[in-house]
């Protein structure tokens, strides 16, 4: 089996002016800088809002991160009022975009067949997808969590079916809604339990090979005192982080605690 690279991503969802992101990155660059250990950090990305993107990508890379977004248009240009084309993206410099993260799907009825398209339309462009999924509380208790993974992942692997290469280049972030923002955690066992899914459905649709390149992040609540025990686990290869991912010193300290 492969060595995978863990990600740590953070999404800035709707925070940050330019300023602050400039701020962030400054401290960040600081405390990594100022740190004693060199350890082998994992990858590092952050996703901002569209009106920091521009400039970011030095700053960022200086401090050993890379730059996403946090959607896109499928579209490659049109009337589409307030939106973002990946062409759009790239041209500041974006490596990775997150798409179908779980605000998108409730609040802007983001479906599974719109995912899988942007997922395409990302590759197409040189982007990384950063694909999420991910149950409510209620389809938890009904005991359809798998059935749901499974739905919306299937979505994009079908997609995907004619690029296997892609395929392996494949980030999927598992975010049980109900420990988004709440402070509530999946159990370590549970969120494997998840991720071993997720990698042998990739499994059985691509093989071997695009099943143990293709990275698996865990998503929800996620701190410094809590990620060093999720990335113990077998599938897990990294985190997608929300609000813990605003202030640089907290950033910073899951960088250290999922370092090898």
């Amino acid at each position: 089996m492969m060595t995978r690279t863990r990600l740590l991503a953070g999404n800035w969802k709707m925070h940050k002016t330019r300023a602050e992101a400039y701020a962030f990155v400054s401290e960040f660059t600081r405390l990594r800088s100022a740190s004693p250990s060199d350890p082998t950090y994992p990858e590092l990305l952050v996703c901002v809002p569209f009106t920091a993107l521009t400039g970011l990508r030095e700053p960022l890379e200086a401090g050993g991160m890379k730059l996403g977004a946090q959607n896109m248009h499928e579209a490659e240009r049109g009337a589409f009022t307030g939106e973002v084309s990946a062409e759009m993206l790239t041209e500041l410099g974006c490596d990775y975009v997150i798409l179908g993260h779980s605000e998108r799907r409730q609040y802007f009825a983001e479906s599974d067949a719109a995912v899988a398209i942007k997922t395409l339309v990302a590759f197409a462009n040189g982007m990384r997808p950063l694909v999420c999924v991910g149950e409510t509380l209620e389809e938890r208790e009904r005991g359809e969590t798998a059935q749901k993974i499974s739905t919306q992942v299937g979505a994009v692997l079908t997609a995907l079916a004619s690029r296997p290469t892609d395929a392996q280049a494949l980030v999927i972030a598992y975010e049980p809604i109900w420990a988004i923002g709440t402070g509530r955690t999946a159990s370590r066992e549970d969120a494997q339990e998840v991720a071993a899914a997720i990698r042998a459905q990739v499994r059985e649709q691509f093989g071997d090979e695009a099943a143990d390149a293709v990275r698996i992040l865990y998503g929800g609540s996620v701190k410094p005192d809590n990620i060093g025990a999720l990335l113990a686990e077998a599938d897990i290869d990294g985190a997608l982080v929300g609000g813990a991912s605003l202030d640089a010193e907290s950033f910073f300290k899951m960088a250290e605690n999922s370092a090898l």
